[in-house]
């Protein structure tokens, strides 16, 4: 197998962090990016206490200028960078007749904005390489909707159409683009929600439980390996059956 070098945006926990232990142990040299140092390292070390390569680097998908300096960083120091996986996401919920701009424009530019700008990052080695992964994760509101969280929706809407995008443009030197849409899984960003909630997503998913970070990550690592060399501009539902 060719150790390829992987990229995963909000490695520091939930999903990102399975993420990364999964591409390592699928062979690869792994980059972490996050907002915190702290929780970045302890993933890093996680996955060289198992025998993998990590690399973590700060960065704030808020801001192009992070997002530049990360990525050259983790080239200098990992190598070319051809698998992408863009997981990093901020949520301001809100119900949108008193939203507020200020919240609308946070999610969009962090979520939407910052993934395409990663994106950009990493188009130049993979076309150099001729070959490339690049794995968004979209979420099942992208798809459905979802009360109170329009300007998440939107963004990973706008995610899903981004991946269509990139796929069609990149396809000709062996890139694929494709997206992973979460159901409700069990992270930070779900922990704090009421049980009456929780009920109510579990009597929604057929397989009657929250999906698992491990759940998602074995989707991207699957969309990272040469076996998914024939599949681009996908969106591969990892829900429970909440959204068919």
């Amino acid at each position: 197998m060719t150790v390829r070098t992987a990229f995963v945006t909000g490695a520091s926990r939930g999903i990102g962090r399975a993420c990364a232990l999964a591409l390592s142990a699928a062979g690869h040299r792994v980059v972490l990016g996050a907002r915190n140092r702290e929780l970045l390292d302890q993933a890093a070390s996680e996955i060289s206490a198992a025998g993998g390569q990590a690399f973590a680097v700060e960065m704030d998908l808020g801001s192009q200028d992070s997002i530049k300096a990360a990525f050259a960083k983790a080239a200098e120091e990992a190598g070319p960078i051809t698998i992408l996986v863009n997981n990093a996401g901020i949520t301001r919920d809100g119900l949108s007749m008193r939203m507020k701009r200020d919240d609308w424009d946070a999610v969009l530019n962090t979520n939407l904005s910052g993934s395409f700008f990663c994106c950009q990052q990493v188009m130049q080695p993979m076309m150099k390489e001729r070959w490339g992964r690049i794995i968004n994760i979209a979420s099942v509101v992208g798809q459905i909707g979802n009360a109170g969280q329009a300007n998440y929706v939107s963004a990973k809407a706008g995610l899903i159409g981004l991946t269509k995008a990139l796929a069609q443009e990149l396809a000709a030197r062996s890139i694929t683009v494709n997206c992973v849409a979460p159901g409700f899984v069990e992270t930070d960003m779900t922990a704090g929600l009421s049980a009456e909630l929780k009920e109510k997503m579990l009597g929604a998913t057929p397989l009657k439980r929250l999906g698992k970070p491990e759940d998602i990550a074995a989707a991207v690592k699957f969309l990272a390996s040469e076996e998914a060399s024939y599949i681009t501009g996908a969106v591969l539902n990892v829900n429970g059956g909440l959204f068919m």
